[in-house]
């Protein structure tokens, strides 16, 4: 049997985290009511919610000449020194291998098999003990990658594959408005997969999209994104849609089988593609919110003249919760477990420190360890705040193929939120290279003058790629911890 959820998630403790922002739904005193009865099996958790509120601040941009000297840093250093420890996966025999040959996507670097990191001076060594298949720390402001393994390794992604599904229908929140209210038909609830993690959505039922939304983050919910797909047009659209969109943001390790990551013939991911997923994710805050969302109230039964009750519902994500024993990640701000039978555990998170905010995934570790997914993700963690400043990247995270064309221009729609900075990139880029092309029409020394014109030139337009590239992809506005009271 295929479950599409982390393993024990339903159970749901009394954890008393901060969730990161204003919580999403009203809180509720004493203990919480559970759904009733559904002629579909879904499970109901009942939990005392405490809900805190939190502030939220906005990341700087890293200067874009410091951006353009990292960038040329690591493209001199990218054959220096690797350090590949020993991994379960790759030393058991029996275990999978990686594939000889991998995407290049990001760097070089990033398409070999085995662990992929440049320690400078000062640098802390790699953790001991990490099992996973694959795994990936980046710099989510920067885009840089500071280790890797196995990073463009195509492996079944379970429900972190719900990240690309937010990411494609939240793009465009006209289309499913927070507030729009629809009523579930048996047809909306068909074709899930056995085992299916469901957070409790009941057939003639109404439901709101941020209702909706809420049990596809906190619950894993696939009845959530099923009917999430119906409101969109259907499964095959919602499935085209998240093709697409992976397309465009270069996740080209992806096949899309089915919306909510259940176990299907040739559906793979990579951890370099979730982490893509979860950046440009994170870059929305509807998204932003519901990832980082510790509990909430989700809709229950109708019963005729009585008001509708409503049950609690905590997010599986067990390093923002501290649930099942696992101890809560301080700076922690989502992002998406999942786990299935073929998957094993998978986990994407976005965690800040010290005005740093990383980015961590980890696919298929060993499952000898209870909760290895969240231990070892905590370890990488650990490990690249400690790092950060003290290692050469070994790839970068792609922007999207909108983002900056070949010409230096920007196309339609290339950053949310970045009219302004593309204007006067654009109007910076085409400045200087009619600059250059008039200084080396009138230098006497013809060919040299010429040569040096178009030197100018590219260096210019390069500065003002990087310039864009990195204007473009801080994150916006993510939610801090505010220390407990």
């Amino acid at each position: 049997m295929t479950h599409d959820h982390a393993p024990k998630a339903s159970r749901n403790q009394e954890t008393g985290r901060l969730s990161f922002m204003d919580s999403v739904s009203p809180p509720r005193s004493g203990w919480l009511g559970r759904g009733g009865p559904s002629r579909r099996s879904a499970r109901r958790v009942t939990a005392p919610v405490h809900i805190f509120t939190s502030t939220a601040c906005t990341f700087s941009t890293v200067p874009a000449l410091k951006k353009a000297a990292l960038a040329v840093t690591s493209a001199a250093l990218l054959s220096a020194f690797v350090v590949t420890p020993a991994s379960a996966a790759d030393g058991d025999d029996d275990a999978p291998k990686p594939p000889a040959t991998m995407s290049q996507i990001g760097g070089a670097q990033l398409g070999r098999s085995g662990t992929q990191v440049s320690l400078g001076p000062g640098a802390p060594v790699l953790p001991k003990k990490l099992t996973g298949r694959s795994w990936m720390v980046s710099d989510a402001e920067t885009g840089e990658v500071l280790a890797a393994h196995n990073a463009h390794w195509r492996l079944p992604p379970a429900s972190t594959l719900k990240m690309l599904f937010a990411d494609t229908l939240l793009d465009d929140p006209a289309l499913l408005p927070k507030t729009r209210e629809y009523t579930v038909k048996d047809e909306d609830l068909a074709g899930m997969g056995e085992g299916s993690s469901l957070v409790g959505i009941k057939e003639d039922h109404s439901y709101t999209v941020h209702d909706l939304w809420l049990g596809v983050f906190l619950r894993s919910g696939n009845d959530a994104v099923h009917v999430l797909s119906s409101m969109y047009g259907g499964v095959p659209k919602a499935v085209q849609a998240m093709r697409d969109r992976a397309e465009e943001l270069q996740a080209l390790d992806t096949n899309v089988v089915s919306p909510d990551g259940y176990d299907a013939p040739e559906q793979v991911s990579s951890a370099y593609d979730l982490s893509l997923f979860a950046r440009d994710g994170l870059q929305n805050a509807d998204f932003r919110e519901y990832c980082s969302t510790a509990d909430a109230q989700f809709p229950g039964e109708q019963k005729k003249g009585k008001k509708r009750e409503t049950f609690g519902i905590q997010n599986t994500n067990r390093l923002l919760t501290g649930a099942d024993g696992v101890t809560a990640y301080k700076g922690i701000a989502g992002v998406k477990n999942g786990y299935t039978t073929h998957a094993g555990n998978t986990f994407t998170g976005v965690a800040e420190r010290n005005g740093k905010v990383l980015l961590v995934t980890v696919m298929h570790p060993a499952d000898d360890e209870t909760h290895a997914v969240y231990k070892e993700a905590a370890r990488l963690l650990d490990w690249g705040f400690a790092a950060t400043g003290k290692v050469t990247p070994v790839g970068e995270l792609v922007p999207p193929k909108s983002a900056v064309t070949g010409d230096g221009s920007d196309t339609a729609g290339a950053g949310k939120g970045a009219e302004a900075d593309t204007a006067a990139s654009d109007k910076g880029g085409h400045g200087a290279d009619k600059a250059a092309r008039a200084a080396a029409a009138t230098d006497g020394s013809g060919g040299v003058g010429i040569a040096l014109g178009i030197v100018g030139g590219v260096l210019v337009l390069l500065a003002g790629g990087v310039f864009l590239v990195n204007r473009r992809w801080p994150l916006p506005d993510l939610m801090r911890r505010r220390p407990r009271p």
